[in-house]
């Protein structure tokens, strides 16, 4: 009976806190919460009820309490407590009795003590009486157990049965009176969702077997049927990244990567959040070859003192992630139509950055042969310089326009880069005016390793804007191209020309009259990206005096860009000292020279020079 009290009571307190659990269940946030506001109004009702119930519970713990529980205590602490004195007295009466007699029974039988013996008759008499008036008050109680042992057990049952009895005609009036048409509603509910759920089960099992009717190749990776999405400014999925473990040892680390505005973030399994890994604005990305691996990628930070390099599960996937940190470096995503923006650079590059080697290759592929001329827009664009606001890329450089990765172009196609302002020398070295250069060139010679990223035609040779444009657009190219091998030249600058020299034949490549090149600048975040601005003649339109065609030159070197410019600028500087004595020997008085009178540079770059020779196709950084 006190289990059944104590589970009485613990109902009560579970109807109780199950009404809070009804009630609270609208602040539970499910992944899966769709057609909750029913459910939602419905367990609110139902809480109502039980907290009603509840009430019922508690009333029918208390009358069990008061009708049960409390007779059996009763019993057993009053009744059964009487008994037990009333033996340990009957007990103790037993002994003090047969201590008395056991003294008594010891009176010498020859002298007999008159006064002894009156005392232990009496001591037997007393102890015999209180022995007998022990053993009658034990024994009625005894007989009065039996009774109160009956209705001990009557009475708890018959207050059990009662409180229940009061509680089901309460619970049925509730049910009645209040709960009917609120449960056939919640019946019919429930007969609905069932429904529901038979038919989503059906169309699930019809959709696995749909789905798993297709053929191996599905699950196979790198067999991706769907194109290559270009114009993605998000990206998620699991990616390989290279830590290293030691000096040369390396470990390659399956995380998951996603992108967050221009952050890039990676959440390792059992993480509840990922956490910034790099970046993105202003990075570059470039596909690189891992002797182990293939389908990596190199992100690099503006700043090129961190980079990552991550491997993808298929080729498309690859790609995909190239051309997302490449839209998000751009800050794509900043626009108000950032898909838009994406999709429009993204066929612009398409149409700019197809690879080619040759010139009829380029009239070819452009979409717009007149535009793709270096000359053929160059009144347009001047007159878009003259606005002070910032020039577009489209005022810099024409859409469309190819890019050459390669200056090794045949004999026959030496006319192109004549246009372009580049003079090239036969394939021995020698040019008509060797000996006329050499005495020009030799007040300043500086040498710098660099390797050729490409060139395209430009609009304008007056904003340095232009070729940092040009460097966005060869780099990318590069990168949706997987085009990462450049080959090693030496830029030989002079104080009348600058020369591209192959160093293992020591013939010049391609060189240009120092007065033809027009504007030179390094990347403002890359200190290794240089590139300059070269003018010359296009006579395509059959003009006399032809049009001023323009055309930039994208390198990466071993050494800071600044270097570079900062020589060519002093070679520019020195040619124009040269048209009057006395501002070139004020030149030569200022500025430091070798002992064979030539200008020396404060960090002169001959390590490169030394043993540029043995060097073969190397990975750009850019």
């Amino acid at each position: 009976m006190q289990r059944v009290f104590g589970a009485q009571s613990e109902m009560g307190l579970a109807t109780e806190q199950l009404s809070q659990q009804l009630l609270d269940y609208e602040k539970k946030n499910f992944a899966l919460g769709k057609g909750d506001e029913e459910v939602i109004t419905t367990l609110q009702n139902f809480a109502k009820t039980v907290v009603e119930l509840n009430s019922l519970h508690s009333e029918l713990a208390n009358q069990m309490a008061d009708s049960m529980v409390f007779p059996l205590i009763q019993f057993r602490e009053k009744d059964l407590t009487e008994i037990s004195t009333l033996k340990e007295i009957f007990g103790i009466a037993t002994d003090e009795h047969e201590a008395a007699m056991v003294k008594y029974s010891r009176l010498p039988k020859k002298k007999e003590n008159e006064k002894l013996k009156a005392d232990l008759v009496k001591e037997v008499a007393y102890t015999r009486r209180k022995q007998h008036q022990a053993s009658l008050q034990y024994y009625c109680a005894l007989n009065a157990l039996q009774y109160r042992k009956r209705a001990a057990m009557l009475e708890p049952m018959l207050g059990y049965t009662q409180a229940q009895i009061s509680f089901f005609k309460k619970g049925i009036e509730l049910v009645s009176k209040k709960m009917d048409n609120f449960l056939s509603s919640v019946s019919n509910m429930t007969q609905n969702i069932q429904a529901q759920l038979d038919a989503e089960a059906e169309a699930m099992r019809v959709s696995q077997r749909e789905l798993l009717s297709v053929e191996d190749t599905v699950y196979m990776p790198d067999k991706d049927i769907e194109p290559v999405n270009r114009t993605l400014i998000q990206k998620a999925g699991y990616l390989n990244i290279r830590n290293k473990t030691g000096l040369v040892t390396t470990a390659w680390d399956r995380l998951y990567f996603f992108t967050q505005g221009g952050n890039l973030m990676c959440q390792p399994r059992g993480a509840v959040a990922g956490g910034m890994v790099l970046d993105l604005d202003n990075s570059s990305v470039m596909a690189v070859e891992c002797e182990d691996r293939r389908y990596c990628f190199q992100i690099t930070s503006p700043s090129g003192k961190t980079s990552m390099i991550l491997q993808a599960e298929s080729k498309k996937e690859y790609e995909e992630w190239i051309c997302t940190v490449n839209n998000i470096s751009r800050q794509i995503y900043l626009t108000d139509n950032p898909e838009a923006v994406a999709i429009r650079l993204n066929q612009t590059a398409i149409q700019a950055v197809t690879p080619i080697t040759s010139f009829e290759k380029r009239q070819e592929g452009s979409p717009n042969p007149d535009r793709a001329k270096p000359g053929g827009i160059h009144a347009a664009s001047s007159g878009s310089q003259k606005t002070g606001a910032a020039p577009e890329p489209e005022d810099l450089i024409a859409p469309g326009t190819p890019i050459q990765f390669d200056i090794m172009l045949p004999a026959s196609e030496f006319q192109d880069q004549n246009r372009a302002g580049g003079r090239r020398t036969n394939p021995f070295g020698e040019t008509d005016d060797d000996c006329s250069t050499e005495s020009d060139d030799s007040l300043l010679q500086q040498v710098f390793a660099v390797r050729f990223l490409g060139s395209m035609a430009v609009r304008c040779g007056n904003n340095q804007e232009v070729i940092y444009e040009a460097m966005r657009q060869v780099l990318a190219a590069r990168a949706i191209h997987n085009i990462f091998r450049t080959t090693e030249s030496h830029l030989m600058v002079t104080s009348s020309s600058l020369r591209l020299i192959d160093p293992q034949t020591q013939v010049t490549r391609i060189s240009f009259q120092l007065g033809e090149v027009c504007q030179f600048a390094a990347h403002q975040e890359n200190g290794r990206l240089m590139g300059f601005v070269v003018e010359g003649i296009d006579w395509s339109d059959g003009d006399e005096g032809g049009e001023p065609s323009f055309s930039a030159f994208i390198f990466e070197s071993n050494t800071e860009g600044e270097k570079i410019c900062y020589t060519i600028s002093l070679a520019k500087d020195i040619t124009e000292a040269k048209k009057d004595p006395e501002v070139l020997a004020q030149l030569m008085k200022n500025m430091p020279l070798t002992n064979d009178g030539k200008f020396l540079l404060l960090e002169p770059d001959t390590s490169d020079t030394s043993d540029g020779g043995g060097q073969e196709d190397l990975e750009s950084e850019a």
